[in-house]
């Protein structure tokens, strides 16, 4: 189909061209209230073109089986004649960095062994009062991207998603916590387990509502509550929006802008991760992309078309849906104190779903604090600015070293650029939190309010 698309974009006048072929399988188990809910097998495949002509870019997509290619290339075309007008220089063939992306035993999983999967941790999380709701996904897919200049790549891969919640309902108090394995390959038992003890482990220090504090405090953000603090970072360091005049980042590089224990990679080669790939959707060879090195601003991610206006290069960040031109995006963002991107946070089947361990480590001495594992309406307000104020979905009050209990009708507040130029700690937690691998935070001087109850 590649092949035909681009000589009939040749024939038909388009100067340059590129595109893109995906096939993907997904095979999903749903548990609800501890029960079998739903099991099935959902395909999808699909092609995207892109051609470059009259100095315009233009594109189309079909998931048709036999999608005719002339058509394809008409619609592209007609695109282009009302497209941006841009100078779009697709890479030739190069070598490609080897990275494990298709494992055998993800594969070959049966969709009974996917319920059993998911029945086991069901049975792990069984308790009185509670409802609980697991999903098990896998995801097999090909990918194969060509263009005109004669690159031509392909590769098979791999994903798999277990995920578990548990609802609390005891009169207004309505407690919902989980966790998640996200890889490339199967968990194993004792990867389940590590599920189930991170949630039992968080529920036991919920059972108990404590007030919250209130004032300018000391407040450790888990791998997961990380995620309103790290996306004005993440917002600022993609080359899209230095062209949108929008990051504060953009004339920074070289710079001191965080605290020189902090270090942002992203690295689409890390080993056993779903989100990895020998070659973006450009056919742009993949790399560790540092972006912070010991608080400097290093540089930002672009794809063809962001590097293409910024008059760089890209960093093989172009990600392609099938009706739609490509867009910048993240693979695995490491992030943490310099010289711990790797390690153990890489091996395939590690550090996801370590339990709760009281912080990683970092509660000691905290006289008055928070501990915040999850917040209500992330990416809202002033992103770009580095500002964010949340009311806390789930979080813990600390006192004198130890959490206390869980706190209700809080919220936190602070600039991500402030409160990274002064980061109190790392926690001994490090694990990967969907595409992200990072470890607990203590953050110094997050304003902690009190809400009025609802």
């Amino acid at each position: 189909m590649i092949e035909r698309l681009l000589e009939q974009a040749r024939r038909r006048g388009a100067g340059t061209a590129d595109a893109l072929w995906r096939r993907s399988e997904r095979t999903s188990v749903a548990f609800e209230f501890g029960r079998l809910k739903a099991a099935g097998v959902t395909e999808e495949a699909g092609v995207n073109l892109r051609v470059v002509s009259g100095g315009r870019v233009g594109v189309a997509g079909s998931t048709a089986v036999a999608a005719a290619p002339d058509e394809l290339v008409s619609r592209a075309l007609a695109s282009a004649e009302l497209g941006a007008e841009l100078t779009l220089a697709f890479p030739s063939r190069t070598p490609l960095p080897h990275v494990p992306t298709f494992f055998a035993a993800a594969a070959g999983a049966s969709l009974d062994a996917l319920i059993e999967l998911g029945a086991g941790l069901v049975a792990q999380l069984a308790r009185d009062g509670c409802q609980v709701n697991v999903s098990v996904e896998r995801e097999l897919a090909e990918t194969r991207v060509a263009n005109s200049a004669g690159a031509d790549s392909s590769y098979q891969s791999t994903g798999v998603v277990v995920s578990a919640d548990l609802w609390r309902v005891a009169g207004d108090d309505v407690l919902v916590l989980g966790d998640a394995f996200e890889g490339a390959d199967l968990p194993s038992a004792a990867d389940v387990a590590r599920i189930a003890q991170s949630v039992n482990t968080r529920l036991d220090l919920a059972l108990k509502v404590t007030d919250p504090p209130e004032g300018a405090l000391p407040v450790i953000f888990t791998p997961a509550g990380l995620t309103a603090v790290l996306l004005p970072l993440t917002q600022a360091l993609s080359g899209k929006a230095v062209l949108q005049g929008i990051s504060p980042l953009a004339a920074k590089v070289g710079e001191q802008m965080f605290d020189p224990a902090f270090s942002l990679t992203d690295d689409a080669l890390a080993p056993g991760r779903a989100s990895s790939r020998p070659v973006d959707d450009e056919c742009v060879p993949s790399r560790a992309t540092c972006l912070v090195q010991r608080g400097v601003v290093q540089g930002f991610i672009y794809d063809l078309e962001t590097a293409a206006r910024a008059g760089t290069m890209s960093t093989g960040h172009g990600q392609r849906a099938i009706f739609s031109k490509p867009v910048v995006g993240y693979t695995n963002l490491i992030i943490g104190d310099e010289g711990r991107g790797k390690g153990d946070g890489y091996s395939v089947g590690a550090w996801h779903a370590v339990p709760l361990q009281l912080g990683g480590g970092l509660l000691g001495d905290i006289a008055d604090g928070l501990l915040v594992d999850d917040l209500i309406g992330v990416g809202q307000g002033n992103v770009s600015g580095g500002a964010f104020s949340h009311p806390v979905a789930l979080a813990y009050r600390i006192r004198r070293g130890e959490i206390v209990g869980r706190v209700k009708d809080a919220a936190v507040a602070g600039n991500s650029y402030d409160l990274l130029q002064r980061i109190a700690g790392f926690g001994s937690d490090r694990r990967w939190y969907g595409a992200r691998n990072t470890p607990s935070v203590l953050l110094e001087g997050v304003s902690v309010t009190r809400r009025a109850a609802p």
